[in-house]
């Protein structure tokens, strides 16, 4: 086997574990965010949050109304019994009485407003847990596929790493050093195959010289305008 086609094979297979890498990183940040699940339950939140806040405001309001509905009560009977006889002091009681009914009225205004919000309110939270539900089951079910994704790539590694290992093995330091610093500069691109008597990387033509020396030389052949290494099977 030629030197080139040696590092060739490592190249393709430091690519493997660069990508394995690459979507394992992805895998993790998919896994951690957890934002559509935290903003559903957010909402799932807040419209509990204006639901007790509209039940308060209805048992407020009716409180409220029960005290003006006694008071009512009260003031009428002290009209109509006959137990006030003057004039002024029954005038002032219908004009409490009328007073007392039009915060009955304003009042019980504001409890139908907030039996009507907590209808609505009421018909949020159960969008809002059906959301939930809907974001919970679709994340668990893609998760699942994630960590067997992540399962199946940590056991490419492993047989990958061991792959490399031999492939360096198998390569002289000097070669290696060389492919290392290719590997640096060239942005992941070392060794580079010749095809239709062209530098596959940069689009250099060959002579025939370079291309019979890729294909047989144990030494290394490099392209002459982007350096990269040849290989020519």
């Amino acid at each position: 086997m030629s030197a080139a086609l040696g590092l060739l094979r490592l190249q393709k297979v430091d690519n493997n574990i660069g990508q394995a890498q690459s979507r394992l990183e992805e895998i993790r940040r998919i896994l951690e965010d957890n934002a559509e699940l935290t903003d559903a339950r957010t909402q799932l939140e807040s419209a509990r949050d204006e639901h007790k806040l509209a039940e308060q405001d209805r048992r407020s309001e009716d409180v409220e109304a029960q005290a003006l509905r006694l008071k009512i009560q009260g003031a009428e009977s002290s009209l109509y019994g006959g137990t006030v006889r003057n004039p002024k002091e029954l005038q002032d009681l219908q004009a409490d009485v009328e007073a007392l009914k039009r915060r009955l009225n304003a009042v019980e205004e504001r409890e139908l407003e907030a039996m009507v919000r907590l209808e609505t309110t009421l018909g949020t939270i159960e969008a809002a847990e059906a959301t939930l539900g809907r974001v919970s089951t679709r994340i668990e079910s893609e998760q699942a596929l994630l960590l067997q994704e992540r399962s199946n790539l940590n056991q490419s590694l492993t047989d990958l790493r061991a792959e490399r290992d031999a492939a360096v093995a198998a390569t002289s330091a000097e070669h290696l050093r060389q492919y290392q610093r290719l590997l640096q500069s060239r942005r992941g691109l070392a060794v580079a195959q010749i095809a239709d008597g062209a530098c596959e990387a940069c689009g250099t033509a060959l002579t025939a010289a370079l291309q019979q020396s890729a294909r047989h030389a144990s030494v290394l052949t490099y392209c002459p305008s982007c350096g990269r290494i040849l290989y020519g099977d």
